[in-house]
């Protein structure tokens, strides 16, 4: 045989020996992976383990492996793997960013978990995970203005990220800004309306909407309304606004109105009123997606649906309507895909 062609035999043994062995890998990282989503984090472990021998610095078992000692409580052993796998400038290298920036915060190096997302941001371009805990890291340290910066920063790379809308709705809603806080909120709960987390949304949602609005006790007919001062002067009157759309409940032309139908009539005229006010040097998220989107939104038909749709978790009328009208619900869909 010609060496040429012995050549070829060898590179051809060589590269079908790598490619049974990365099946053999992949086979047995999908069994640990089972284990590892029952909750069985040491026997995925152990699984990982026997790949590894196969390929110690395979990128898909030492991210897997950091993913299931992080689970397991043994952060140390986490940052190693996630090291292995961010070394190598390879695949997985943003997920093994999070898990060792998790680990560092869970060993109480917050600051040092800061300092890894801000080095792993600047490395890879950015993505909306790394600024998302980022952000998760500053609001630790109750550094709203840096934590609120940052998870803007992951909404607009994925805007359908409803952790970063909960997170942005939290931050100001501790910043006690009202509009901001509603506006988060509900596109967290069109996001995501029912789930564990929608709930306690749910109820920060109908706490700021009204709930600076308190009648007096020894004058019947007279509401009291709290601001709180507002940098932002469109803010400060939309605020306003809010209150007396929580006010004019106690109208005669509300009068005989149910609770469910006043949260779509007061919805439809907060984010009309907010439209309005939008003006062309109003700019970032607030005007740009959040209102634009929600005037839209206002102008259509399907303020009944959407209202019904992100008040299910909190709310059996909801549920029950959102069960009886399908179509409405479908339509609603159809109108949202054509946005």
């Amino acid at each position: 045989m010609k060496i040429k062609q012995i050549g070829i035999v060898l590179v051809m043994v060589f590269m079908g020996t790598q490619l049974v062995a990365q099946s053999t890998i992949q086979d047995i990282v999908k069994e640990g992976v089972q284990y590892h989503d029952n909750g069985e984090y040491e026997k995925a472990i152990e699984i990982y383990k026997k790949a590894l021998k196969i390929n110690p610095k395979s990128p898909l078992v030492n991210y897997e492996l950091s993913f299931s000692y992080i689970k397991e409580g043994d952060y140390k052993q986490a940052i190693n793997h996630s090291d292995i796998v961010i070394n190598q400038n390879a695949e997985y290298m943003i997920p093994a960013y999070i898990t060792k920036g998790s680990a560092l915060d869970m060993l109480g190096k917050t600051k040092e978990s800061i300092k890894l997302f801000e080095k792993a941001i600047k490395k890879t371009n950015g993505h909306f995970l790394l600024y998302y805990n980022l952000a998760l890291n500053y609001y630790k340290l109750n550094d709203l203005d840096k934590a609120e910066e940052n998870v803007i920063k992951a909404i607009e790379q994925n805007p359908n990220h409803s952790s970063s809308h909960l997170m942005l709705a939290n931050i100001n809603n501790q910043k006690k800004n009202t509009v901001q806080t509603l506006l988060a909120t509900h596109y967290f709960l069109f996001l995501e309306p029912d789930s564990e987390r929608s709930l306690g949304a749910y109820q920060m949602l109908q706490e700021n909407f009204g709930g600076n609005v308190s009648k007096d006790e020894n004058k019947p007919n007279t509401i009291n309304i709290t601001l709180t001062t507002n940098k932002d002067n469109d803010f400060g009157a939309a605020e306003l606004m809010i209150s007396l759309l929580e006010a004019s409940k106690t109208l005669e032309e509300n009068e005989g109105k149910t609770e469910d139908e006043m949260f779509i009539k007061n919805t439809d005229s907060f984010f009309t009123m907010l439209g309005e006010l939008k003006k062309k040097k109003n700019k970032g998220i607030w005007w740009v997606f959040y209102t634009t989107f929600f005037y839209d939104l206002a102008k259509s038909e399907h303020m009944e649906a959407y209202c019904k749709y992100i008040s299910q978790s909190g709310n059996e009328n909801s549920r029950k309507w959102l069960d009886g009208n399908e179509t409405k619900l479908s339509d609603f869909g159809n109108w949202l895909k054509r946005y």
